[in-house]
């Protein structure tokens, strides 16, 4: 039996840009196993250039994300939505072990089951240096406060 994960699909805007923030959430707070039980057990991602199936595949590629990106903090954005798919914009910030931090510019493509699990996610995403001086996403590791600005409330 598998458990719906609210809201489903069809999406309106209020549920979709609701979905956006669930996950954003969620995978602010870089927990591997939480972040993989909203996709189903056989869902199907392109991360860059990653092309993975199932959860303990998203479960692994997750631990080697986080183990390398520290202080990671995201952002995403409602772009576009239709019946079971959505579509992101999203950036993040980190830093790697030498203490260079990075922007994470990207957009992805999510469809949905009629759980509300995601079958399928598409990720384009591109890393652009910046000065520790120039982050914009400073909050407490976890997720975003309520009133933290948005992309788009930022400039970016």
């Amino acid at each position: 039996m598998t458990l719906a994960r609210p809201p489903v699909p069809p999406f309106t805007f209020e549920t979709a840009t609701q979905k956006v923030r669930l996950a954003e959430d969620a995978w602010n707070t870089r927990d591997p196993e939480r972040v993989a039980l909203a996709y189903t057990e056989d869902s199907r991602w392109r991360n860059r250039s990653e092309f993975l199936q199932g959860r303990p595949a998203i479960v692994a590629f997750l631990t080697r994300k986080w183990a390398k990106e520290h202080d990671y903090r995201l952002i995403k954005e409602l772009w576009a939505f239709h019946e079971s798919r959505i579509a992101v914009r999203f950036q993040y910030e980190w830093r790697d072990d030498a203490g260079q931090w990075f922007r994470a510019h990207g957009n992805e493509q999510w469809e949905f089951d009629a759980h509300g699990l995601m079958r399928r996610r598409e990720a384009s995403i591109n890393d652009v240096s910046i000065r520790e001086a120039d982050r914009k996403f400073i909050w407490l590791l976890g997720p975003r406060p309520s009133d933290h600005p948005g992309l788009t409330e930022l400039g970016l």
